[in-house]
């Protein structure tokens, strides 16, 4: 159907403007005498396919509007979502949007409501029904009442009423503290209203002095990595800490504005330094713990169970902040009273949009965790990051070569859903690079939890034709390196930690000094809770370090004639796997399955754990 594939894109074109929405809220629909199509519950404008609209048979639809229901106002709730989940068509398709028998009500083939901000700084502003009789005299505004089947009630009286009154229908209406519909026959028509609507209240804000993007400063970094860690170990559960995703500092809203505000970030903000005793006197008052925490000039700390609800409070908290920013134009910003954000906060509704955002998040023994992998951006970093990410880590894709990373988190987010992987480009051997890797991440997650110091070179050669760059670019990388990233991490080795190397002394010593610096960190750090162990791998045969056709170590054995008799790389492989008792080299998986240990057990730490087939055994 045309319409459909034109309300489609005029729903993309919106979704995907987060001057219009944020995270994915809004509603289109799109009527004909027997049928309105809605966009169903969980779906975001930003990618909607015309055949992911829900069909609403009308008639059984209407019925909202001419039941008697029940007084109680959770009850009437329940009565009305019985009576939309009955016009689905065909029936159990999908969960109707709440506000389908709002779309209903309007006399238009095309109905579109969003919540652009420029619109709720005179929605949420307590001059703000003042404003719109001026700006927008055609326009209906209604005061505040809660969403669902009270807002439709209220929608489907203000309407007929104007049509009674002044026999038109109104195209455009503004909810207080909410939003606005607008109402047309055709898409272009909803286009041109929007357009002119925005440029209006453009104009107003420029009147009034109020610039229309958020004003924002200087992040403190300092603070940040002091307190962002801290932050997210005191708002987790007993077996995990939050994502916490720190801002510039901003104002946040001082209290609740509209319902999708609340539904993300919640109704209030914690101003504080995010002081244990500050968090319980806010949980004893509010009855829940913050989700946005402010230090007024130094950051603002939002936090979620995963990486996704961390952003997605980020998102609606700045939108709130714009929000009522935006307010002061038309005498400051009105709050939601305790009764009207306290109906949202208890709303099946909304709890079912929480379930939704939740839906399909990956369970696993790390999920959540912030996993850092050095070197991930192939061989056997790759190949760690994927089976970290499978496990349901939120994995960092660290690399030097920064393409590659953005390759890899791209695919891995792919593979296990958004925000389950970032990328970062460092260099382990210089320590700005490190630092800079690392206040990233703590800006992104809050902290780190599981760091996988992976990266390495290898150059191979005898002692005795080695130059000193040589072995200086194989010994700053793998042990200055580690000692870079060692304090924040778990570390990747290698076998060539246990036991020497013929014509590999630069790697192999780095190797030995990595195992002596693991037992000394992890002396030094038990006091902080952190873990420091190390996985010695046994050779990772399929991977570019040994199979790369022009640098791998097969290539590079056999011109220098370290297998006697081999005349092929193929006889190198076969010698290389001869000397392993279980006949194979060393995969990612079976390296992540020792990380997954060190991870679990609590009791351990300044271990070499060799993985290596039995190719080298502990003493």
């Amino acid at each position: 159907m045309q319409q459909l594939d034109d309300l489609a894109a005029l729903s993309r074109r919106y979704g995907a403007d987060p001057d219009y929405v944020f995270l994915g809220g809004g509603n289109t629909s799109f009527k004909t005498p027997e049928t309105l199509y809605i966009k169903p519950s969980g779906v975001a404008l930003a990618t909607i396919q015309a055949d992911q609209f829900l069909r609403l048979d009308r008639r059984a639809l209407s019925r909202v509007f001419t039941e008697a229901l029940p007084s109680d106002i959770w009850e009437k709730e329940s009565a009305v979502k019985a009576l939309m989940a009955a016009a689905v068509r065909p029936a159990g398709a999908g969960r109707a949007s709440v506000e389908a028998p709002v779309h209903e009500a309007f006399d238009q083939a095309y109905v579109v409501h969003l919540h652009p901000a420029l619109v709720n700084g005179m929605t949420c502003a307590i001059d703000g029904a003042a404003a719109c009789r001026r700006l927008f005299p055609e326009a209906l505004w209604l005061d505040y009442c809660n969403p669902g089947a009270t807002l439709a009630m209220v929608v489907k009286a203000a309407l007929d009423r104007e049509r009674r009154e002044r026999g038109r229908s109104p195209q455009v209406v503004f909810l207080q503290n909410h939003g606005v519909f607008v109402a047309a026959a055709t898409p272009a028509e909803i286009a041109a209203l929007y357009d002119a609507m925005i440029e209006r209240l453009r104009q107003a804000y420029a009147a009034a002095g109020v610039a229309t993007d958020l004003a924002c400063g200087a992040l403190d970094e300092a603070f940040m990595m002091a307190r962002a860690p801290r932050v997210r170990t005191l708002l987790g559960s007993a077996d995990r800490r939050a994502v916490v995703s720190t801002d510039a500092p901003y104002e946040p809203a001082h209290g609740p504005l509209t319902p999708d505000h609340i539904v993300y970030a919640r109704s209030f903000a914690l101003e504080c330094s995010g002081a244990a005793d500050d968090l319980e006197r806010f949980q004893g008052a509010r009855g829940y713990l913050p989700k946005v925490l402010n230090k007024a000039g130094q950051a603002v700390f939002c936090v979620g169970e995963s990486l996704h609800d961390a952003r997605a409070v980020a998102i609606a908290a700045r939108d709130a902040g714009r929000v009522q920013q935006l307010a002061a134009a038309f005498g400051g910003a009105r709050f939601l009273t305790p009764e009207q954000y306290g109906f949202i906060e208890n709303w099946e509704v909304e709890s079912y949009r929480r379930q939704v955002r939740s839906a399909g998040r990956v369970a696993g023994r790390l999920q959540d965790r912030v996993c850092v992998v050095t070197g991930g951006a192939q061989g056997f970093g790759l190949g760690i990051a994927q089976l970290l990410a499978a496990e349901g880590g939120v994995v960092v894709v660290a690399d030097l070569n920064r393409e590659g990373a953005e390759r890899a988190a791209a695919a891995l987010r792919e593979a296990h859903g958004p925000d389950r992987a970032l990328a970062v480009a460092v260099n382990i051997a210089d320590e700005a690079s490190v630092a800079d890797m690392v206040r990233g991440i703590v800006r992104e997650c809050g902290g780190i939890d599981l760091f996988v110091a992976n990266a390495g070179v290898l150059k191979a050669g005898s002692v005795k034709a080695m130059t000193r760059a040589e072995w200086d670019f194989v010994t700053t990388v793998n042990y200055t390196g580690y000692f870079l990233c060692v304090k924040h991490a778990s570390q990747i080795n290698s076998k060539s930690g246990l036991e020497g190397s013929n014509r590999n002394g630069a790697y192999a010593g780095s190797k030995f000094g990595t195992i002596g610096l693991t037992q000394s960190f992890a002396k030094e750090l038990v006091e902080d809770r952190i873990k420091v162990n190390s996985i010695c791998p046994g050779n990772f045969f399929d991977g570019p370090l040994w199979s790369d056709p022009e640098k791998g170590l097969f290539v590079q054995y056999l011109s220098t004639g370290k297998v006697p008799g081999a005349r092929t790389i193929d006889d190198v492989r076969r010698a290389y796997e001869a000397k392993v008792p279980m006949g194979r080299g060393c995969r990612p998986e079976d390296v992540v399955r020792a990380i997954l240990y060190c991870v679990e057990q609590e009791y351990e730490t300044g271990q070499a754990i060799p993985v290596t087939g039995g190719q080298v055994m502990l003493n």
